[in-house]
């Protein structure tokens, strides 16, 4: 007997392949976390901040000065403005942010839109807010998508659009055309966007991020996400944040005041340092991930999958079917188990995996790791893929 509507959502993909990784020796290009830290000074940072008894609540809302130092960076960035009073609050990690919004805002009778495939907390979320949720594919290889898809759902009852760019898994920059005709849709219909931007500073020339807020009239519709998480390699520390209207923050300020109350008070403080650092940081972060970028896409290529460079986020998605034409799930399983690389597959980041299962070929790699741990998995893929293969075959 079901006794709870928690129970149609298993174990996370991630939690299970990294598991599974785990088992095997494999190594885990899977769950999307570095293997290296951050700058020694966030760390340091934290550290004093323990020593100097910094170790009880924070206020629910944050660290004043964490606020202050994300609004400064908000406006130096895309020269938006926005109070740290009333208008920048600090979650526990982007996930958290996002479940506040969503449920703070939604409920029974209102629709939710979000671009498919999606990051995997997005439906948990609104199954508890009482809204349904509804979703507009982006098309493989490009993962572009029709603004008349997008216009077909839209509804009177659309209460909230999720806009996540850069894409996880698909790594899709969303283009100011595409933001500009959403921002139309918004306005138009009255309904509000929620931004998942939390890969922001992983961006690949000649891609540009442009948050949808900078749109003229979107701000005050718009409530946007992030974390230092990706940006800073420290997402054990789960520190992200939302920028919002003052009546819209308020609104999701209550969920967050009655589940997490507030965040780590000693590595907020960590993370004021990381806001300070110089800009060369940002520039060296992009420059390493572009090199760990074009060294898994060179070995997955060799490998005989057919991909494409990511324009954003730390990913990349290949389609398998040249090695094996069987769905995502069971090549990512068979891979992690006999050549010893451990990946995602693309159908558990949409509404219903199983039906996506059926027709996805595509798989994910992380390549937030060390060049070395980048070479780790070229060596199992060439000690292991072809025989592999054969095997299978043979079975």
């Amino acid at each position: 007997m079901q006794t709870s509507r928690w129970q149609k959502f298993e174990t996370s993909i991630f939690s299970k392949m990294s598991q599974l990784a785990q088992t095997h020796q494999a190594v885990n290009l899977a769950q999307g976390f570095p293997d290296f830290d951050g700058p020694q000074a966030i760390k340091d940072a934290a550290i004093q901040a323990i020593r100097g008894d910094k170790n009880q609540y924070a206020p629910a809302y944050g660290v004043l000065e964490l606020r202050k130092a994300l609004a400064e960076r908000q406006k130096d960035s895309y020269s938006l403005d926005y109070n740290p009073q009333d208008e920048v609050t600090v979650f526990s990690g982007a996930t958290e942010a996002i479940f506040c919004t969503i449920v703070g805002l939604c409920q029974a009778g209102d629709e939710i839109i979000s671009f498919e495939p999606f990051y995997d907390s997005y439906p948990a979320a609104a199954m508890l807010s009482g809204a349904v949720m509804k979703t507009v594919a982006l098309k493989a290889p490009n993962w572009t998508f029709d603004i008349e898809d997008l216009k077909a759902q839209i509804t009177p009852k659309t209460k909230l659009l999720l806009l996540n760019t850069p894409n996880n898994p698909t790594g899709k920059v969303f283009s100011r055309k595409e933001l500009l005709a959403i921002a139309q849709l918004a306005k138009d219909h009255n309904f509000f966007v929620m931004t998942d931007e939390v890969y922001e500073e992983l961006i690949y020339s000649p891609a540009r991020h442009m948050p949808i807020a900078t749109v003229p009239g979107m701000k005050d519709r718009t409530i946007l996400v992030s974390s230092t998480s990706k940006t800073f390699s420290m997402t054990g520390w789960k520190i992200g944040y939302a920028f919002a209207p003052a009546f819209l923050t308020k609104a999701i300020r209550i969920p967050h005041q009655y589940t997490v109350f507030c965040s780590a008070t000693p590595l907020q403080y960590g993370m004021i340092a990381a806001l300070k650092l110089s800009y060369d940081y940002y520039h060296v972060l992009r420059e390493e991930y572009s090199e760990r970028r074009a060294a898994l896409f060179k070995l997955l290529v060799e490998m005989g999958f057919e991909c494409h460079l990511p324009e954003g986020t730390y990913f990349i998605v290949a389609n398998h079917k040249n090695l094996l034409d069987i769905p995502d799930t069971e090549f990512a399983v068979w891979l992690t188990k006999v050549v010893g690389v451990a990946c995602i597959p693309v159908s558990s980041f949409y509404a219903d995996p199983e039906v996506a299962a059926k027709t996805s070929r595509y798989v994910r790699f992380g390549f937030c790791k060390d060049i070395a741990t980048i070479e780790a998995a070229g060596a199992k893929f060439r000690a292991n893929l072809k025989n592999g293969l054969n095997s299978y075959h043979h079975e």
